[in-house]
C-alpha cells in the first residue's frame, strides 16, 4: 500500500477520534475568539477615544503576545486547573493584540474631515462611532480578527498539553512516536480550518449587520454546549482521571497495553510531562505515569502503585552511541564505561529532586555527583564541538546528558555540544541514527519495546541482563549503534497518586485501579 493509501486507512480507523478533536479544536478557537473580539474591539474603541490609555493598553497586550505558549499554560494550570477553561483564557489572551491594535489603528487613522462632516450633520458621538468610524475601520478591524484566528488555531494545538483536547493530541502523539500519518491527521485539518475561516470572514465582512445576530446566537450555543459537556465530565464521579503524556499513551509499553493488562477504565487526559506533575499535585488529575527515580515523588508526597502484574519491563539507563562515532573517537567508550553501575536509584532520584524542586543548576549537580564519586572533572571546553550529545525532554535525561559531557571532556581531548529536549524517543533516536546526534542516554525497556518492537518478548521482558544483551546485539545489527555499559539505576515506568488519596481509596497496586 502506498503512503496515500496508508494515510487514508489511518484516517478511516481513527475517524471518530479525529472528528472529536476537530470539534474540540474549533470550539476552543471560536469561543476564545468571540470573547477576544468583544473585549479587543471594546478596548480598541476605548483607547482611540482616550489616547493617554493607548500606550499602556497596547504595551500590555503586546507583552502577553511575547510570553511563550507553554509557559503561559504552565502559569495558568495551578490557578485555573486543566481542561477547556484555562485553554480558552490562554487563547483569549493571545488573540487580544491584533484585535485591539487593528481596532485602534482603524479608528484613529480615519480622516478627521470625515468625522467633522458627520458631526456637522448633527450626529451624536455614538452615531459617529457606529455609523462612520466602525464601518470605515471595518477592513482593518476584520484583518485583526483574521490574524487572531490564525494565531489561535496554532496555539490551540498546545492546549492539548493541559488536557483541553483538540488537534494537538494527534500532532504531539505523532511527534512522540514518529507517526507521520498521525501528525498530518492533526495538522491538515488545522490548516484547512484557518483557510476556510479566512474565506468565511471575507463573506461576513460584506454582510456583517445581517449576520451579527446569528453569529452571537451561534457562539452562545457553542459556549453552552462546551460548558455543559465540561460540567457533566467533571461530575462523572465513578472514574478516576489519569493524566499522561503523549508518548506514554501511544508507545508500546504505555497505556494501551497497561489498560488491557489491568482492565482499567480511567478517564485519560493528555498532558505535557512537566505539567502532569503539577496537575496531580493540584488535584486536577488522580493518576499519572511517572518514573521510579523521579525526585517529585517525595517532594509532592506521591504514592507509587505496585506493578503487581509485572507489566513494565526493566528500564536500565545506558549511553547509546553511533558506531561511526566510536570508530572516530575511540576514547569515548573508555570514558563513558567508567560510569558503569556508578549511579543508584536513590542517587538518581536525589539529583532529579535537586533540579526539579531545589532549582539547582543541572551542570553543577552533575559535576558535584561525579566529584563525589572520585572523578577528576575539568573545566568545560570551548570551540567547535567534536561530539553532539542529545537528550529527551525531561529532567533526568538533561542531567545524564550533562554527566556524559563532563566525563568526555574531562577524560578525552574532545569537545562536546549539548542538544537537549527532543520531544520524543523516536525523534531523538532518528537524530542519532542519521548522525545529527552522536550519543544520548536511553533505557533498555524503551529500546526494546519502542524502537525494536520484537514480536515475542516473553522470554526476555523481565530479566535485566537478557533485555540489555538483546537490545545491545539488535541495535548493532540493525542500526550500527552501540549500547555502552548500564549506569546502574533502573528508572522504570510507574503509576502514581497523591498519597492521601491512595490511602483514602485503599489503592496500593495498579490492579486496585480497576475498581474505579
Amino acid at each position: 500500500m502506498n503512503s496515500i493509501g496508508q494515510f487514508i486507512s489511518f484516517i478511516a480507523s481513527h475517524q471518530q477520534e479525529l472528528l472529536d478533536q476537530i470539534i474540540e479544536h474549533l470550539s476552543l478557537t471560536l469561543l476564545s475568539l468571540a470573547i477576544a473580539s468583544f473585549t479587543g474591539i471594546s478596548l480598541g474603541i476605548l483607547i482611540s477615544k482616550n489616547k493617554r490609555l493607548a500606550t499602556p493598553v497596547l504595551g500590555f497586550v503586546n507583552t502577553l503576545q511575547t510570553i511563550p505558549s507553554v509557559a503561559l499554560l504552565g502559569f495558568l494550570l495551578p490557578l485555573l486547573g486543566i481542561g477547556v477553561f484555562p485553554a480558552i483564557v490562554a487563547l483569549f489572551l493571545y488573540a487580544l493584540l491584533p484585535i485591539v491594535r487593528n481596532t485602534y489603528t482603524g479608528i484613529v487613522e480615519i480622516d478627521p474631515a470625515i468625522k467633522e462632516a458627520a458631526v456637522g450633520m448633527g450626529m451624536s458621538p455614538r452615531q459617529v462611532l457606529l455609523k462612520v468610524e466602525i464601518p470605515l475601520a471595518m477592513p482593518i478591524l476584520f484583518a485583526g480578527i483574521r490574524t487572531a484566528f490564525v494565531i489561535n488555531v496554532g496555539v490551540a494545538t498546545l492546549c492539548s498539553l493541559i488536557a483541553a483536547g483538540g488537534l494537538g493530541e494527534f500532532i504531539f502523539r505523532g511527534l512522540s512516536t514518529n507517526n507521520q500519518f498521525m501528525i498530518l491527521a492533526g495538522a491538515i485539518p488545522a490548516a484547512l480550518m484557518a483557510l476556510i475561516f479566512d474565506a468565511l470572514m471575507g463573506f461576513i465582512q460584506h454582510h456583517i449587520y445581517k449576520l451579527m445576530k446569528p453569529l452571537i446566537i451561534g457562539t452562545a450555543v457553542i459556549f453552552g454546549l462546551v460548558i455543559g459537556y465540561q460540567f457533566l465530565s467533571a461530575n462523572d464521579e465513578h472514574k478516576l482521571i489519569g493524566g499522561f503524556p503523549s508518548e506514554f499513551i501511544e508507545r508500546g509499553d504505555g497505556y494501551v497495553g497497561l489498560k488491557a493488562a489491568y482492565d482499567l477504565d480511567l478517564e485519560v487526559k493528555e498532558m505535557e510531562i512537566g505539567l502532569m506533575y503539577q496537575a496531580v499535585k493540584n488535584k486536577n488529575v488522580d493518576v499519572i505515569s511517572g518514573f521510579s527515580t523521579d525526585g517529585r515523588i517525595e517532594a509532592f508526597n506521591l504514592a507509587v502503585l505496585e506493578d503487581d502484574k509485572n507489566y513494565f519491563p526493566p528500564y536500565h539507563a545506558a549511553p547509546v552511541v553511533r558506531k561511526a562515532t566510536l570508530g572516530k573517537f575511540p576514547e569515548v567508550k573508555e570514558a563513558l564505561d567508567q560510569l558503569a553501575n556508578k549511579i543508584t536509584d536513590k542517587e538518581m532520584a536525589n539529583m532529579n529532586f535537586l533540579v526539579d524542586e531545589k532549582k539547582m543548576d543541572i551542570e553543577k549537580i552533575g559535576r558535584d555527583f561525579l566529584e563525589k564519586k572520585g572523578f577528576q572533572i575539568s573545566a568545560s571546553k570551548t570551540g567547535k564541538p567534536d561530539i553532539i550529545i542529545g537528550s529527551k525532554n525531561f529532567t533526568e535525561s538533561f542531567i545524564l546528558a550533562h554527566v556524559f559531557k563532563l566525563i568526555i571532556e574531562s577524560y578525552t581531548p574532545y569537545t562536546c555540544e549539548l542538544r537537549l529536549g527532543f520531544g520524543g524517543t523516536k525523534l531523538l533516536f532518528d537524530a542519532l541514527n542519521t548522525g545529527e546526534v552522536d550519543i544520548y542516554p536511553e533505557y533498555t525497556g524503551t529500546g526494546l519495546l519502542v524502537i525494536l518492537k520484537p514480536e515475542d518478548t516473553k522470554d526476555i521482558l523481565y530479566e535485566k541482563e537478557a533485555v540489555y544483551e538483546f537490545v545491545k546485539k539488535s541495535f548493532v545489527e540493525k542500526y550500527q549503534i552501540e549500547w555502552l555499559q548500564p549506569l546502574g539505576f533502573n528508572n522504570t515506568f510507574a503509576l502514581m497518586m497523591r498519597q492521601q488519596q491512595a490511602e483514602e481509596l485503599g489503592i496500593k497496586k495498579i490492579s486496585d485501579l480497576s475498581n474505579y
